[in-house]
């Protein structure tokens, strides 16, 4: 599907190397979706030291790869093999652990169509987080005529921000559906030490990226990415949010609650969506669509978990 709809869309999204983009893209989705697959079942079977491993198996092939073909020379190429190289983690997994291998051959527990149906929603959420989280300069690129240089200078300023927080929290989210299986009596409860953690680990990043964001940014990148310290601390807020959204999703899934969850995702990223349409400047709406729109999904989540306690 991807590969047969990209003459519609890959021209709006690659600048370089449309097809050879096009093509790693396809691939890397597929890996990734066993990769995923494969995770989950390594999580639901307390393998964790096989779940570890193909983790870092995934990030080392990255690494890997992205600094053979800078030492090569391939420059923006070189980085789109990267971006798709730790795809093939789960395959090594495979050839090379038996513990993975017996965690591959165990079937899903419950009818076909009960299967499906959660798999149905759980594909609909992560096409929806994949959109508000991966995808977001797209998203705000459709939602504005013309970004310029400032809208590089934001699309960097979201990317940095967030990475401190969702990275580890997305590599962490099987360890965090099995914390809320073990607490299925009290989910509501058993969020509130993590979101402590998410915060207090937040305002800590909101102060950092006030104080020393600006300076970062322009050491690092170049003295045409200058952003406001308010700006950078604001998206710090805005990426709290989400990872925010990520944990409540996490305790949805734990207590079975696919179709909540998939509607908190696809209500954020809706709602985002319109927020960026707002008649203001492009940092604020994208502040204000970050920030607020991942509070619907969250909401969702919440009301569900309540439900369920009660």
């Amino acid at each position: 599907m991807i590969a047969g709809s990209s003459p519609l869309w890959s021209g709006r999204v690659f600048a370089e190397a449309r097809w050879l983009s096009v093509a790693l893209l396809s691939i890397g989705l597929a890996g990734f979706c066993l990769h995923a697959t494969l995770l989950g079942m390594l999580a639901g079977t307390n393998r964790w030291t096989q779940y570890g491993a193909l983790m870092v198996a995934d990030a080392v092939i990255r690494v890997v790869v992205a600094a053979a073909t800078f030492v090569i020379g391939w420059q923006l190429v070189g980085f789109i093999w990267a971006t798709v190289a730790g795809s093939v983690a789960w395959l090594i997994m495979l050839m090379t652990s038996p513990p993975t291998r017996a965690a591959a051959r165990l079937m899903t527990p419950g009818a076909t169509a009960t299967f499906l149906r959660g798999a149905a929603h759980s594909i609909i959420a992560a096409g929806a987080s994949a959109i508000l989280v991966m995808g977001f300069p797209v998203l705000l690129k459709l939602t504005s005529n013309e970004l310029g240089a400032q809208g590089g200078v934001v699309i960097l300023a979201v990317t940095l921000t967030r990475a401190p927080l969702l990275v580890p929290l997305t590599a962490m989210q099987g360890n965090l559906i099995a914390h809320f299986v073990d607490e299925r009596t009290e989910r509501i409860r058993a969020l509130i030490a993590p979101a402590a953690l998410i915060g207090g680990v937040g305002a800590v990043g909101m102060l950092a990226a006030g104080v020393v964001g600006p300076w970062i940014m322009r050491v690092a990148f170049g003295s045409e990415y200058q952003s406001s310290s308010a700006l950078l601390a604001w998206l710090t807020a805005a990426a709290v949010a989400i990872a925010m959204l990520t944990l409540t999703g996490a305790a949805a899934v734990a207590a079975a609650l696919h179709r909540a969850y998939s509607l908190g995702w696809v209500g954020a990223t809706v709602g985002s969506g319109l927020l960026l349409l707002l008649p203001l400047s492009l940092e604020t709406r994208t502040v204000v669509a970050l920030l607020c729109g991942p509070l619907v999904g969250i909401g969702v989540h919440l009301v569900a978990l309540a439900r369920t306690d009660e």
